[in-house]
């Protein structure tokens, strides 16, 4: 166990600095210079501003801001009594935060030992050590709390774009092998009439060719992205199916699907990526739209995209997924074939749900 901690890479996306460190410094180079002008605690005060920089690369560089500040509280003399020096806090909390494993035993074995030590040379008394290690023990917990809570978020982010890519493989799976069957059987009919009739075999070697044309291109549109496939062979809805989506019972919101535009030649995999991304929606609302009496899906097809919306009249905002990261799973299906999804409040109440996909199939 202290292997893998001491082993534990710094954590990912620290941020740099961002706006509110800036925000952050300034409010405590306020709260210093007001508490040392009030309390006349002059020497507080300048140690406060000397340390408070630190602030600004407390993510990128922890351990050596965590040293500046605490071995510079050390050494200052006499021993400031600011309590706006409480800020400092905030470093190991930064350092058990965004540091690694190593990083963080180090702090911490310096920043109790600097307590241990003003206690020995009577800088604090026992009671003022007892309250030191509690607070340096409670930010270390809290910044251990708030890392590892970022990190299971990130994976259940990361397995619902995985399911949502595998459902996508099915569907992709599905496609290519109407494709292939098609070819097969255009194959097959031209063998047996080529003898009698050369020019049907060679229509039949056309169609074979669009047909495979037609494959390839829906392939490449996902084979750079997909590497699980769902073994799942159950037929794959598509554009034809969205109407299976209307609802007219007794109790709950009513589903009306209106489809506009040319939508025959859409490709299997958009028409399939629009039926999920609509399903998906419709199933939210249903769980979450309050007092919603109405749901709408709207799909209209011009020239170069498929449009999808899916609006209710509920009251307030919900989640885009029962588990909450149902819209997770919808953007990934809608970026791999080039498009975009959007969830967000409605203009007037309910919640509305658009996509867009390239009409081709093929991300650009």
């Amino acid at each position: 166990m202290l292997r893998s901690v001491w082993r534990e890479p710094r954590f990912p996306g620290a941020p740099v600095r961002v706006r509110r460190d800036w925000v952050l410094l300034g409010v405590v180079v306020v709260a210093v210079v007001a508490e040392g002008l009030l309390t006349r605690q002059i020497s507080g005060m300048i140690l406060g501003l000397l340390v408070a920089p630190t602030l600004l690369w407390r993510r990128t560089l922890p351990l050596p801001m965590v040293a500046i500040a605490f071995v510079t509280c050390f050494l200052w003399l006499p021993q400031p009594e600011n309590g706006t020096l409480a800020y400092l806090l905030i470093l190991p909390y930064a350092l058990f935060r965004w540091g690694s494993g190593r990083e963080s035993v180090i702090g911490a074995a310096l920043l109790l030992a600097k307590i241990a030590a003003s206690t020995a040379i009577g800088q604090l008394s026992a009671a003022d050590m007892l309250l030191g290690f509690v607070a340096m023990i409670a930010a270390f917990a809290l910044a251990t709390t708030f890392r590892y809570r970022a990190r299971l978020l990130g994976r259940r982010l990361d397995e619902a774009k995985l399911r949502e890519r595998e459902r996508l493989a099915r569907d992709l799976h599905d496609t290519v092998a109407h494709h292939v069957s098609a070819m097969a059987i255009r194959a097959q009919a031209g063998i047996a009439v080529s003898r009698r009739d050369p020019a049907a075999a060679v229509d039949a070697l056309r169609l074979i060719e669009a047909e495979a044309t037609r494959a390839l291109a829906e392939m490449r549109t996902m084979v750079r992205a997909l590497r699980h496939v769902q073994a799942d062979l159950a037929p794959s809805p598509g554009l034809a199916s969205l109407r299976d989506l209307a609802h007219r019972a007794p109790s709950g919101p009513v589903v009306e699907v209106e489809l506009a535009g040319d939508l025959d030649d859409v490709p299997a995999t958009v028409g399939t990526a629009i039926y999920r991304l609509a399903q998906e929606s419709v199933t939210n609302a249903r769980r979450h739209a309050r007092q919603a009496t109405r749901i709408e899906v709207h799909v209209a097809a011009d020239d170069a995209q498929v449009h999808l919306r899916v609006s209710d009249d509920g009251v307030g905002a919900h989640p885009a997924g029962s588990s909450g990261f149902g819209l997770v799973g919808m953007s990934e299906r809608a970026g791999l074939l080039g498009g975009t999804c959007e969830a967000g409040p409605g203009p007037g109440r309910g919640w509305v749900v658009t996509a867009a996909l390239p009409r081709t199939g093929v991300a650009a």
